[in-house]
């Protein structure tokens, strides 16, 4: 996910993203856990988004 694509996005479709990325890394822990992912590193890039996400969050919350 690009920073570009997250300055374009509103509030409430950040959260949104934030929400989905969450569930993503539930998806991929527990796959991690079964011995069923076939790229752990995809767990790491779910988690620098949901960092940029909320970075982009924080931002839009102390602009206003």
């Amino acid at each position: 996910m690009k920073a570009n694509e997250l300055k374009e996005m509103s509030l409430a479709e950040l959260n949104e993203k934030l929400a989905d990325l969450k569930q993503e890394l539930f998806n991929l822990r527990f796959q991690h856990a079964v011995n069923q992912l076939d790229n752990p590193k995809s767990m790491t890039a779910v988690k620098k988004d949901i960092a940029r996400v909320k970075t982009f969050i924080r931002q839009q919350e102390s602009a206003q």
